[in-house]
């Protein structure tokens, strides 16, 4: 995939205006095989001070969604379509990071295992995310690149 689209790809994702920014994540690489994320745990905490399941699955969902969008390509829209979370351990500060790997790539679907840590390596959250590959709608973006139609 030529690195400009990519770069679009990932743009999109953490864009002005999505979940994913609100929640302060940020994009640290990118491919169809293996997306890896950080995600502040201040500001996605629940009420007694600990990082939100909520928040790791926002976490999982955005970079299980981005690898499917970078899998299916341009010309192309995904949308999540079943996720489950284990949350092992809480985060209480500092940053989490989320590394998702294609456990399957097809061509009308594809599914990321997650494993969400904290700082110190401390396994938080294991998720997996399936996503269906449709066809991009005309006129409209599909995965962070603009429409042809």
């Amino acid at each position: 995939m030529e690195r400009e689209i990519l770069e679009a790809m990932m743009a999109a994702t953490v864009a002005p205006g999505t979940l994913a920014a609100t929640m302060g994540i940020t994009i640290v690489s990118a491919s169809g095989t293996q997306v890896v994320a950080t995600m502040p745990v201040a500001g996605n905490i629940q009420p007694f001070g600990l990082l939100h399941g909520g928040a790791s699955c926002v976490l999982a969902e955005t970079v299980g969604s981005l690898g499917a969008a970078v899998h299916a390509g341009p010309g192309a829209m995904v949308v999540g379509i079943e996720i489950n979370a284990t949350h092992h351990r809480a985060a209480r500060d500092g940053e989490v990071t989320a590394v998702a790997t294609q456990a399957h790539g097809g061509r009308t679907l594809a599914t990321y295992d997650i494993v969400i840590s904290d700082a110190d390596g401390h396994l938080v959250c294991t998720s997996r995310l399936t996503c269906l590959i449709r066809d991009q709608v005309p006129g409209h973006a599909g995965n962070g690149v603009a429409g042809s139609g």
